[in-house]
């Protein structure tokens, strides 16, 4: 049920979701939902990552990018969303004192909030660049910082470093750990850095997932190790070294 819906920004609303009745069940970071939506033309679950848990409400942040997420941003506190959760598979947990870096490009930034207060709260030191075309596009930005050091990055320069989330300088120093979610061209060019500097890097995939239990191969992946695998079942998250579109 929803319980709160704000504006995240100008296409982007932020959901709070609460169980009709029970306790959420346990959700790690990285892991998505699927969403049921009654609308017109609109026949298939949605994927969205999970944003944030807190107690026992479920945030989501969607995008407004067709009839189904229009819908779903346009709901009102009180309405029954159908949702299935969890799903997949999510990022590691580095030791405590690690150093970690999140980076975040759009809506990408969502799973980000939740990983870095979980990190936080292990005693791992997080930093979090946020990447947008421009400082309206940024969002989350006051709850990331109750948590952690917020980087930001814009294409036009108006906020934060001006520039693709790659050419941050943050994203050439030394960490144990850094991951990142957001365009397939952002994920892969910070991937490539990683490469170069030699940082452990996962990237969290946005391929099509319509059913989320493996069943349709909408989202089928190729892997160095496990040939063709699904992203919805053996991801979204995946280290770098066993992506081919890293060859």
């Amino acid at each position: 049920m929803v319980k709160r819906n704000t504006m995240a920004s100008a296409s982007c609303r932020l959901l709070v979701l609460a169980p009709v009745e029970g306790e959420l069940p346990e959700i790690y970071p990285g892991q998505f939902v699927e969403v049921g939506v009654e609308a017109p033309g609109v026949f298939l679950r949605r994927p969205i990552s999970v944003c944030n848990v807190v107690g026992n409400e479920l945030w989501l942040l969607v995008r407004n990018a067709g009839k189904a997420t229009d819908r779903l941003c346009g709901m009102t506190a009180g309405s029954v969303v159908n949702v299935v959760l969890p799903l997949g598979k999510g990022f590691t947990l580095p030791e405590r004192g690690s150093r970690v870096l999140l980076v975040g490009g759009g809506v990408g930034i969502a799973p980000m909030l939740y990983f870095a207060r979980k990190l936080s709260e292990s005693g791992v030191a997080v930093s979090v660049l946020e990447a947008s075309k421009t400082g309206d596009d940024l969002m989350l930005v006051d709850e990331l910082g109750q948590v952690c050091q917020v980087l930001v990055s814009t294409d036009d320069g108006s906020e934060g470093v001006k520039g693709y989330a790659a050419s941050h300088p943050a994203l050439r120093e030394k960490w144990d750990l850094v991951a990142c979610c957001g365009p397939l061209m952002m994920m892969k060019t910070v991937a490539s850095v990683c490469r170069e500097v030699g940082n452990d890097c996962e990237v969290s995939l946005e391929n099509l997932m319509a059913c989320g239990l493996g069943a349709c191969l909408c989202c089928v992946e190729s892997t160095v190790d496990q040939g063709n695998v699904c992203v919805c079942k053996e991801g979204p998250v995946f280290n770098i070294n066993v992506l081919k579109w890293q060859d």
